[in-house]
Parts: C-alpha cells; sequence; structure tokens
C-alpha cells in the first residue's frame, strides 16, 4: 500500500554534479553515492517508473579561473544552472515528477528556475520547503567566502547578481510569502538582514526544539495547500544533525534527527502535495559506509510514500 498520491506518476531523475558552489570538495560525487543506495530500486518497489537521465556536464575547478572571489565560478554555474532549468521544465512538460540529486545547494538555482518558468507558462503558483542548517540568503554583497552555495533562496527571490536572478529572463522565481526555512541554525551576520527585510518564514532548530517537527511541518504544508498550487522540497542533507549524516558538505551541530528528518518527509507523503523534489550535499568522502547517501536515499523513498506496515 502506498499513501502518496503519485502512486502512477513516472519519476525523472537528473544528476547534477555540482561542487564549485563550495570551497569543499567530494559532493559532485553525491548523485553517484545515491545511486549506488539503490535509489532506483526502492522507488520501482514502490510502484513508479523511474527514468535515470543522467548527470549534466559540469567542468572542474582546476580548468577555470576565479574571476571575481564574491562569485566563484560564477560562468559555470550560470551556464550549467541554464542546462538544469531547461531540463527539468522538459521533464514536466512531459509529465514526469522531477527527482534531482545534487551536488552542493547552488543545484538549486537552476531546478527553481525551470520549475518556475514552468508554473508561469501553467499559471500555478509556486511554493518552496527550503530544509537546511543554512538559510542560503548570501549575496555577493554579504556573503563572507563568495561561495554560490550560499545563495540560491536569494537568487529565486530576486537578490543578487542578474546573471543568477534572471535566468529564463524574470525574476523573482518564488514570492517571499510562498517560502518556508526549516531546520536553521547558521547564518552569517550580513545574510540575516536580508532574511528579515525579506520577512522570510524561518523555522529554526529552536523552534523546532521547542514545538517539535510535527507541528511545524504540519503548519507549513496546511498553509501552501490554501495559497499555492505546485510545492517543491529543496532538501540540503546537512539539515540533519552530522551524528546521522556526517558526509555533508558543511555539516553544523544540532540539527533533525534521524526520526525528525523520517517524520517531516512521511507528513510530506501524507499530503501528496509534493510536486519535484531534490536532494543535496552529499559529500562521500566525509562519509562512513555511505550512511548519509543511504539515509538520503531513505528520506526520497519517504517523501514518495514508503510506509512501515506495508513497504
Amino acid at each position: 500500500m502506498i499513501t502518496n498520491k503519485k502512486l502512477n506518476q513516472k519519476i525523472g531523475l537528473i544528476g547534477f554534479p555540482m561542487d564549485l558552489g563550495a570551497d569543499r570538495r567530494g559532493v559532485d560525487m553525491g548523485p553517484s553515492a545515491i545511486r549506488y543506495a539503490n535509489l532506483q530500486e526502492k522507488l520501482e518497489h514502490l510502484g513508479y517508473k523511474v527514468t535515470d537521465f543522467g548527470d549534466i556536464d559540469i567542468q572542474i575547478s582546476e580548468t577555470q579561473r576565479i574571476k571575481n572571489t564574491s562569485l566563484k565560478y560564477l560562468p559555470e554555474i550560470e551556464k550549467t544552472s541554464k542546462i538544469l532549468a531547461g531540463k527539468v521544465e522538459t521533464l514536466l512538460n512531459k509529465n514526469y515528477f522531477p527527482l534531482i540529486i545534487g551536488g552542493d545547494h547552488s543545484t538549486a538555482i537552476g531546478s527553481i528556475a525551470g520549475i518556475s518558468n514552468y508554473c508561469r507558462k501553467k499559471n500555478k503558483t509556486l511554493g518552496i520547503v527550503w530544509i537546511d542548517a543554512h538559510a542560503d540568503m548570501n549575496t555577493e554583497s554579504t556573503t563572507p567566502s563568495g561561495n554560490i552555495h550560499g545563495m540560491p533562496l536569494a537568487v529565486a527571490l530576486g537578490l543578487g547578481n542578474k546573471r543568477l536572478t534572471h535566468i529564463n529572463g524574470f525574476s523573482p522565481k518564488v514570492k517571499v510569502e510562498n517560502v518556508a526555512l526549516i531546520g536553521i541554525r547558521d547564518v552569517d551576520f550580513l545574510e540575516s538582514k536580508n532574511i528579515k527585510d525579506m520577512n522570510l518564514t524561518v523555522h529554526t532548530m529552536t523552534e523546532i526544539d521547542k514545538l517539535g517537527i510535527h507541528r511545524i511541518i504540519a503548519k507549513v504544508l496546511s498553509d501552501f495547500k490554501n495559497k499555492v498550487d505546485y510545492i517543491h522540497i529543496s532538501f540540503d542533507m546537512d539539515g540533519i544533525d552530522p551524528d546521522f549524516a556526517e558526509g555533508v558538505g558543511t555539516p553544523v551541530p544540532g540539527g533533525l534527527t534521524y526520526r525528525e528528518s523520517q517524520l517531516l518527509m512521511e507528513m510530506v507523503a501524507d499530503c501528496g502535495c509534493m510536486n519535484s523534489l531534490e536532494i543535496l550535499e552529499v559529500n562521500p568522502i566525509l562519509d562512513n559506509k555511505n550512511k548519509t547517501a543511504y539515509l538520503a536515499t531513505e528520506l526520497i523513498v519517504s517523501a514518495l510514500g514508503k510506509n512501515t506496515l506495508y513497504n
């Protein structure tokens, strides 16, 4: 028995082996690690038809020069984000459920650009649930590192360099009132001003500790069901505590537990309202026997309908 309403939907899998958005190497191997964790087999066991469209080709850092230290590797990230945006939009037009595996969180620049363009043409309102240790709300004027993986949500909301914000020719990609951040616990000083100025909905780990993940995700999904037509989940694996997911790009103590992250995704499945999903920032170099990739796979299948009694 699968409770998720998308049982008969076909899934289009895209790998985006991007590690140019961060200084630490290794997340470019995340898509391979997640595939190795039997992702396709587990999804097919649930009854889905899965087509793996492979990885988008991305040039490694050794073949490039950093021309702007506040926007490292901008040309390649811009180019490949446009490619990803086009592929995601094509999947949606062909009635696939887009499942994107990364790669660092700059992946979301392209995926959200494609999803937003699709929603715009179909007169659908986009909502984004952003699960992460970080808010990813930096711009080139606030970033302490120049790493673009700390900017994708700002880009989606129209903040930052136009080469990123205006992919597909328009900005913003999503309205601020249709975004919810969950699990946040590490925010840069200047970045926090962007968050406050935009009045973003942010559920920090402190709030999760006080209220519980069940109450928070239930409220987010209930609110979204009343005001958006399309829900995209962007899940950075560093949203989970390193005790359970040590193989991530930028681990931060004090995150979601194994059960909290599973419950979150199980409630997404129960809602039956998710339209696309990306799982990002798995770093096999820092992992132990591919445990984080296996957890990422478990979370994907939980969000797509796996339940304890029948699967």
